[in-house]
């Protein structure tokens, strides 16, 4: 039962998606740059205020250009986007 156990937690463990601002990368130049480009990261008024703010926006974008992303691809755009813009602590 232990053995079982310990196989249940070190599996678990080692299946923790991990986010690929790479990916995430190539995710947004396919996709968000159809609507716009980098200066609205970059704009003093830029409404983004969080990273909770950022994942929504990212997945409403991805509604709106019907992307057909699960939800570690929006992850890597999120991550791709935080560590080259937006600098919010995980």
């Amino acid at each position: 039962m232990k053995i079982l156990a310990l196989i249940l937690i070190l599996f678990g463990a080692s299946s923790v998606a991990v986010a690929d601002a790479g990916k995430g990368k190539k995710l947004h130049d396919a996709h968000c740059t159809k609507c716009h480009g980098s200066e609205v990261y970059t704009r003093k008024d830029r409404f983004i205020d969080s990273r909770e703010a950022l994942v929504k926006q990212v997945n409403r974008c991805k509604l709106n250009v019907g992307a057909q992303w699960f939800d570690k691809d929006a992850s890597d755009v999120v991550d791709y986007l935080n560590q080259s813009f937006y600098n919010f602590a995980e």
